[in-house]
């Protein structure tokens, strides 16, 4: 478990974190007389975390449903370290008497641990944040300390003198899955490779993938001869790619991408793009769970070598091209947002271009009301790889095909309002989510 200051506390809270202490004060099943003097949290996480064993393990601070009810807003996030792990960041954000007070912890999850070890070490994180908390609290004069064996909530590791991986770390994915009925079925089944390298100064990737989707058809006879007709369709696609990324200080990176590909939905034997890249972030990198604004932007050459001649009379073709991408995410205690806005088009000829958008608001309107809003939308000016045939109604049908489009788009609205009671401490599994849940 890594520990990381951001605040500087009174000198008891610090004395409290560096003591690596578990409070222990209210029984599991508090008093309502204990809830109203116990310190209110507002537990919000975006990562994974299990809330029901942090609300059980932490029975002397009382957790509530709403912000507007809190004393401290708990906000976690997270981001994936480069041997695999996953570092956690804990916000501690003081409300009403607390305003004032502000804290930033951090938590390292290392590859090879089990879920016991992560949730463990993150409960025991989360509970010396809020050890100064209580510590200013009407329930502080019930609160005593005891000092764990076993601190550090995690199983021991060796510090090894030399890694025999060089900071590689390697993901192998298979999948397949299939349904059917009398007459028809189907049968999906790819896999993935990836292998990545990630150091303070370098980022490194490489990665293949493959995807087949095989569908079978039983139409009723049509012509006449009594022999039923069976329609067989299959779309595959094909992809690998690399990356290759070096820091420059807290807001600039650059780097160098390339592309490989096929796709029978896409008309393409073949399509490689190769681009270098810079990159410009508005906020310090290090800020990345709270907030991030970045441009990135590319040029390069793509090149294609198509399975039908497309309605521009090629087989093949190699174009110089260019994008920029713009990314803004945030995450905040009223909520999160996260918008990308990408274009892209042809050096040797602007008017072969394409715009994406995409973006998802959430925010806690009122007491126990919140909004999602999101959507996308494209303008499409590039689709060079359409076939040059029309499409026949089984390839519309059954999408074995991209079709000639100006723009897409996608919507989507979410409301919740939630009310009763605002504690929420006690946690009891029984008709949970297993096989005899009867709340789905």
């Amino acid at each position: 478990m890594s520990l990381r200051r951001v605040v500087p506390w009174p000198s008891l809270a610090v004395a409290v974190l560096c003591a690596a202490t578990a409070l222990s004060a209210l029984p599991a099943e508090a008093t309502a007389q204990d809830a109203s003097r116990a310190v209110r949290v507002f537990f919000d996480c975006n990562a994974d975390c299990d809330g029901d064993y942090v609300r059980t393990e932490t029975p002397w601070v009382a957790f509530v449903r709403d912000r507007t009810d809190a004393d401290v807003h708990l906000l976690i996030t997270s981001l994936g370290t480069g041997a695999g792990g996953e570092q956690y960041t804990l916000n501690f954000v003081g409300l009403g008497a607390f305003a004032a007070r502000d804290d930033t912890l951090t938590y390292v999850f290392n590859v090879g641990g089990t879920e016991d070890n992560r949730r463990r070490g993150l409960t025991r994180t989360i509970q010396l944040g809020l050890a100064p908390y209580v510590a200013r609290s009407p329930l502080a004069l019930a609160v005593r300390m005891v000092l764990d064996d076993d601190a550090s909530g995690a199983a021991p590791t060796a510090v090894a003198s030399a890694d025999p991986w060089r900071s590689w770390v390697f993901d192998l994915d298979a999948n397949a899955s299939f349904d059917g009925e009398e007459r028809q079925s189907e049968l999906e089944w790819g896999g993935s490779f990836e292998a990545t390298r990630i150091t303070p100064r370098w980022k490194f990737g490489v990665g293949t993938d493959a995807f087949f989707d095989e569908s079978h058809f039983t139409l009723d006879d049509s012509d006449g001869d009594g022999v039923d007709e069976k329609i067989t369709t299959l779309r595959e696609s094909y992809g690998a790619g690399a990356v290759a990324v070096r820091s420059h200080g807290a807001h600039w990176g650059s780097g160098f991408q390339v592309s490989v590909g096929r796709s029978t939905f896409e008309n393409t034997k073949l399509a490689v793009r190769a681009a270098p890249a810079v990159e410009y972030s508005v906020f310090p990198y290090d800020e990345f769970t709270r907030r991030q604004l970045t441009l990135q932007y590319s040029v390069g050459v793509s090149s294609f070598r198509y399975r039908e001649e497309t309605i521009f009379n090629k087989f093949a073709e190699t174009r110089p091209t260019h994008a920029l991408v713009v990314g803004y995410d945030l995450t905040q205690p009223w909520g999160e947002a996260d918008v990308t806005l990408e274009t892209f088009s042809y050096l040797d000829n602007s008017s072969q271009w394409r715009m994406n958008f995409d973006g998802e608001l959430e925010v806690r309107v009122a007491r126990g009301f919140a909004i999602e809003i999101g959507g996308g939308a494209s303008l499409l000016r590039d689709q060079l790889a359409i076939p040059k045939r029309g499409a026949t109604p089984e390839e519309i049908l059954l999408e074995l095909r991209d079709l000639q489009t100006n723009y897409r788009y996608d919507g989507r609205l979410g409301l919740s309002y939630t009310f009763g009671s605002i504690f929420n401490t006690v946690v009891n599994p029984r008709f949970g989510t297993g096989p005899g849940s009867v709340l789905r």
